[in-house]
């Protein structure tokens, strides 16, 4: 774990022992993975202090002093805040996890005239809480999913996240209630998946589409309704991903429509259950677990937090 603390618009990091002899360059580079320009702006912007003077970026670095680095500075708004009620799951200077409602988009399509979407009422949240910040969407959820999403408040931790969810190093659980009882108790769906061209928001299962990988548990089978509670993590995260593959298996979500479940229930039911990632500023494990808030409830008698 590192040793961090917030000192007004500045983060202090004290150098570990296993960063000994790495360059403030090879720690934005090589640590952190940041992209060349995030780290030329800091470079340039002298963003960076070693001890309270400014930081020789090739000079290797010693156990023990105090890395700065200033991330905290007001932003200009470019998201216009909507008060929504929202659930935080958890929260620090550098990150928002949010208990995402249904029927509610995560970012909205035209910034101009729709502002009640997620990423507006996070915008809000901040700003109630006096941070003049510009929150930023790691990934989505579409607009019937529930469940835990993840936002940064600053640039550095914007890309490393968006770095991290590349490299498959923050890991998404979802349940899924679909119709029919599974063959296989778990296993892998490896099947690419790309656009159906007789349906402008549809995806499907295409042997030129983009790869994706869901592995799948069963928890509970409801013999009577004929129908499973499904527990899904991904290893990659494309469009409709649990809704194209579920259905390809000739099970799809109840709800879904669009992939042929029948509407049991108001929506797809899918809910993001569970998120983790080892924080990079820190190194300590971050699990959120997103309660369920349908009502009336869709997934009966399975607690959220044993996935």
């Amino acid at each position: 774990m590192l040793n961090t603390i917030r000192k007004g618009d500045w983060l202090q990091l004290i150098i570990p022992k296993e960063w000994e002899g790495k360059t403030t360059d090879e720690i934005f580079r090589n640590v952190w993975k940041a992209p060349k320009k995030v780290i030329h702006s800091f470079r340039m912007e002298e963003k960076v202090r070693l001890d309270g003077n400014r930081v020789d970026w090739n000079l290797p670095l010693t156990g023990g002093t105090k890395l700065e680095i200033q991330l905290f500075e007001e932003e200009e708004i470019q998201v216009p805040p909507h008060y929504y009620e929202i659930e935080v799951l958890f929260e620090d200077d550098h990150f928002l996890v949010i208990n995402k409602p249904p029927f509610m988009n995560t970012h909205p399509n035209d910034t101009n005239t729709e502002t009640n979407t997620l990423i507006n009422a996070a915008s809000f949240y901040l700003l109630s809480k006096g941070e003049m910040k510009n929150i930023r969407q790691i990934h989505r959820l579409d607009r019937d999913t529930s469940g835990a999403i993840l936002f940064a408040k600053h640039v550095l931790a914007g890309v490393i996240l968006d770095r991290m969810l590349e490299e498959r190093q923050i890991k998404r659980t979802y349940l899924a209630m679909v119709h029919g009882l599974l063959q296989r108790k778990k296993g892998t769906i490896n099947a690419q998946i790309g656009r159906d061209r007789h349906h402008a928001t549809k995806r499907r299962v295409s042997p030129s589409g983009q790869a994706a990988i869901t592995h799948y548990q069963i928890l509970k089978e409801d013999k009577v309704r004929k129908l499973s509670y499904v527990k899904c993590w991904l290893d990659t995260g494309r469009t409709h991903q649990i809704r194209v593959h579920l259905s390809h298996l000739g099970n799809p979500l109840v709800g879904d429509i669009l992939y042929g479940g029948k509407p049991l229930v108001n929506r797809q039911a899918l809910h993001a259950a569970k998120l983790e990632f080892v924080h990079p500023f820190t190194q300590e494990k971050i699990s959120c677990h997103a309660p369920f808030i349908d009502h009336p409830v869709i997934f009966d008698d399975i607690d959220v937090y044993s996935i």
